[in-house]
């Protein structure tokens, strides 16, 4: 995967988790971007973490390696 599909994915993952208002959505949205995530991002999406940071900190460690 792109850095640019990973951005995409992520900032489609972060809008729709903002507006899911019951646990339905919730699993909906999981669900569809489960595979390109992870549940580790997606959980950290979950509880308000900016995509913005979460893109920052894949592009640091991108870099060391």
């Amino acid at each position: 995967m792109t850095t640019d599909d990973y951005e995409v994915s992520l900032k489609a993952a972060d809008q729709e988790l903002r507006q899911a208002q019951t646990a339905d959505d919730v699993r909906q949205v999981w669900r569809k971007h489960f595979g390109r995530l992870g549940h580790r991002t997606l959980g950290r999406l979950l509880l308000g973490r900016p995509a913005n940071e979460l893109l920052d900190r894949r592009a640091e460690r991108a870099e060391r390696d």
